[in-house]
């Protein structure tokens, strides 16, 4: 999708086989420009040459994965807290993600994190800090705004009709600041 700076592949029950397929037929489709990342697989992702993986706090230690990867490729990490997000530099990622910083479906009744919390761990560590979690055209600046370096979203633009346009709306979003 035109405007996407990375999509990540997030299947955790898909079987190896498939999801390599899957990772292939997604990387043929992408456009020029959107990077591909696969969420703890680094088997896949090495499989397809994708340009990196992201793991989630219970998956391989990040020091792991960018052995198994190397140096060229990406390793981005999920985070709750800044201790986790400082633990997750320490072992070599490349960025973090944090969230859930606003309300979501995703995760009801479960409270978001929020802004303030977003800019202690962006502020509590050297590498970019990526929010998540609720972020939406009306919202993504105040996450830059707060120290995030960028946002991660899934139903911003999945679930309208026209997901191109909600990407245009985020990007002009993130661009206006």
């Amino acid at each position: 999708m035109a405007g996407v700076d990375f999509l990540q592949l997030r299947e955790k029950d898909l079987p190896g086989g498939e999801l390599y397929k899957l990772a292939l037929d997604i990387k043929a489709a992408l456009p020029s420009g959107t990077r591909l990342l696969i969420n703890d697989r680094v088997d896949v992702a090495l499989a397809v040459d994708a340009e990196g993986v992201h793991l989630g706090e219970s998956s391989l230690p990040p020091d792991t994965a960018r052995r198994l990867l190397g140096p060229d490729k990406i390793v981005g990490v999920s985070v709750h807290s800044l201790a986790a997000a400082r633990e997750a530099e320490r072992a070599g990622a490349d960025y973090i993600l944090f969230g859930h910083v606003f309300p979501t479906a995703s995760k009801k009744g479960i409270p978001p994190r929020g802004l303030t919390a977003l800019g202690e761990v962006a502020a509590g560590v050297g590498i970019p800090t990526i929010a998540l979690g609720g972020i939406n055209a009306e919202n993504a600046a105040l996450c830059l705004a707060a120290g995030a370096r960028g946002v991660a979203v899934m139903s911003a633009v999945m679930s309208p009709s026209d997901p191109a346009a909600a990407v245009a709306g985020l990007k002009k979003a993130l661009t206006r600041r």
